[in-house]
């Protein structure tokens, strides 16, 4: 039997932006993923090396992120904040930051200190905060940013003690009138806190990326199934309409 194709235009059209869009998004998250492989590469390179002792005529913001630093200061105790939503291992909790005066210099640096859980019956409930005092050593991680959450409500008032969702450095030196260095130290040091620091690595990810790949790889590729498919089921029921009317034509000339 004969089988035809008919191309018709708005059909065709629409399987062209569908399959250009959906290839599009399927790079976008293809740089995603390598991205995340390439940042897991270098966090593991730099995890390697040894911490660099940072004095305090060297800014801390110009070492390389995901180095290893010592930095010797003091912590500012007045001035701890709570960043909420950050639950670990199926708990919910904060990540309590805290400003860190380099010891030597008018400048301060912002240090996620660890975990706490959070009170599970009063949200509003800080349990005790224990912070070292005088000059101490610090080891942590350089960070050029704080994860994000969804904004959920209206965020509190930024002042000592604040539960946040969020932080910008920058409203924050404002607030509190301290020259902070524009990156953060996830501390890993140990300290007789009660503080959990399992941060998650940032570089998590990248074998989401690249199963949302696909599937917009797979979107794609149905989209143009299904326009071949369709073109062809009409190109069959064309050409037996065309048949079906020759016969009755010859019938009626016969």
């Amino acid at each position: 039997m004969f089988i035809s194709f008919r191309l018709k235009f708005f059909p065709f059209v629409a399987t062209v932006v569908v399959v250009s869009i959906g290839i599009s998004l399927a790079q976008w998250q293809t740089r995603r993923a390598l991205e995340k492989e390439q940042l897991a590469a270098q966090i593991s390179e730099r995890a390697r090396q040894s911490a660099l002792p940072v004095a305090a005529d060297r800014l801390v913001s110009s070492v390389p992120i995901f180095s290893k630093v010592i930095v010797r200061g003091e912590f500012v105790a007045q001035w701890p904040l709570y960043l909420d939503n950050r639950p670990m291992q199926g708990n919910a909790g904060f990540y309590v930051l805290m400003p860190f005066h380099i010891e030597g210099s008018q400048r301060y640096v912002l240090v996620a200190r660890g975990w706490q859980a959070r009170n599970q019956h009063d949200r509003k409930a800080l349990p005790a905060l224990t912070t070292p005092e005088g000059s101490l050593e610090i080891e942590g991680v350089i960070h050029d940013k704080l994860d994000r959450v969804m904004q959920l409500g209206q965020p509190d008032p930024l002042k000592p003690a604040a539960i946040l969702q969020n932080l910008d450095l920058n409203n924050l030196a404002k607030q509190t009138g301290l020259a902070f260095e524009s990156v953060i130290i996830e501390q890993t040091s140990d300290a007789p806190d009660g503080l959990l620091r399992q941060w998650p690595l940032p570089s998590a990810g990248a074998e989401k990326h690249r199963a949302y790949a696909f599937q917009w790889y797979a979107l794609s590729g149905m989209a143009c199934l299904f326009f071949v498919v369709t073109g062809i089921r009409r190109g069959k029921h064309t050409v037996s309409t065309i048949n079906n009317k020759a016969d009755t034509d010859n019938a009626a000339n016969s």
